[in-house]
């Protein structure tokens, strides 16, 4: 596949690397001296100019990093924009460094998101995108369905280096483990904590990872956190793009499908904003046969559809887990204990409509 050679050979690109750490606590006026030192440390050409050639703006702050945006003007005038990443206090507990640090130099390479400029201690710098950030609704518009399609089967067939093995219910049952022994000293946090029934969440997890075993769903390198904050667009050239792969890892290709489609639902996880059935399937057409998707057959969407449902289910007990996790490690102002009983919630609703699905067609297949 081009894609995975284009990879291959851009991806031994030197990378610059720094030791040097920032504080993520720091105020934007506070913590721009050392984002410049950070900057001069990091790219020699600029180690000589005046600290007033640098512009540090706030780009975003989002529930894992805090993202910024230097302009850089060098001597000959030429102004240079990149982005610099910190990452959030304790995502450690809930994201693999190495592994995001890995895919990116390939991803990068393939022409997926910003190119890698450097590493640091807490964080990356990567060139500026000039595009605006997708909105859930921009998401379910049929043009850029069909584009978001197209990408992520391209993006699926990028190869990254090491294991193969998909991730999905490592990552899960991790979370489990990290989720269900935690301690709140917020009083009301705890008693909320303490509805959970932990034992019933595991049959779960047991019950559903033993179904997908049996759909056989492909394995690919997956984005694996598709939502509408992680998806560019410049509407000016009509060009998508996909960022933040920090959740990556090989894994079932109707997880990350579902899970972009639970995306649908936005920040204030409206499920009725789930796609419906054709929604569904003008992505699948332009997902398996991007050339002609009017020729893919009626038992290729039924598989995709049936695969991608009960993955959906999988992508519910997976952010609901970490939600659990974030509650506890992140210092960020946001109610993930909250979030936890959004997803899970939602997982009891679908469950018996998709486990439904999935024997059905399974026992279609067997009969067949």
């Amino acid at each position: 596949m081009e894609v995975a050679e284009e990879a291959r050979e851009n991806s031994c690109l030197e990378i610059r690397s720094s030791s040097l750490t920032v504080d993520h606590s720091l105020s934007l006026p506070e913590m721009t001296p050392h984002i410049i030192v950070l900057c001069k440390d990091l790219f020699d050409k600029w180690s000589k100019l005046d600290n007033s050639q640098f512009l540090v703006e706030t780009v975003s702050g989002g529930i894992t990093n805090l993202l910024l945006k230097v302009g850089v003007r060098e001597e000959n005038g030429n102004i240079v924009n990149m982005t610099v990443r910190l990452y959030g206090p304790n995502t450690e507990y809930v994201i693999n460094r190495e592994r995001e640090l890995q895919a990116i130099r390939y991803l990068s390479a393939a022409g997926f998101g910003a190119k890698l400029l450097g590493v640091f201690g807490n964080g990356m710098v990567q060139s500026f995108i000039n595009a605006r950030t997708l909105t859930p609704s921009d998401m379910r518009k049929p043009k850029l369905i069909a584009e978001i399609a197209k990408e992520l089967r391209r993006f699926h067939h990028v190869e990254i280096p090491g294991s193969k093995e998909p991730q999905l219910w490592n990552d899960i049952f991790k979370f489990f483990q990290k989720a269900s022994t935690l301690a709140f000293d917020n009083n009301e946090k705890q008693r909320k904590y303490e509805t959970i029934s932990f034992e019933k969440v595991q049959t779960e997890l047991v019950e559903l990872k033993e179904l997908t075993s049996h759909l056989d769903a492909p394995v690919v390198f997956a984005h694996n956190d598709l939502l509408s904050g992680n998806l560019m667009l410049n509407d000016d050239e009509e060009k998508l793009y996909f960022i933040d792969f920090e959740y990556g890892s090989y894994n079932y290709r109707g997880f990350d499908i579902g899970n972009h489609f639970n995306e649908y639902a936005g920040y204030d996880c409206d499920y009725n904003l789930y796609p419906n059935k054709d929604e569904q399937y003008h992505f699948f057409r332009h997902y398996l046969e991007p050339e002609k998707p009017h020729e893919v057959s009626d038992e290729d969407l039924e598989a995709l559809y049936t695969e991608t449902s009960t993955y959906m289910l999988a992508s519910h007990l997976y952010w609901a887990l970490w939600a659990l996790i974030q509650a506890k490690m992140s210092p960020i102002d946001f109610d993930y204990l909250g979030y936890f009983f959004l997803r899970y919630n939602e997982y009891e609703k679908q469950k018996e409509n998709c486990f439904s699905l999935a024997q059905s067609y399974l026992s279609r297949s067997r009969i067949g």
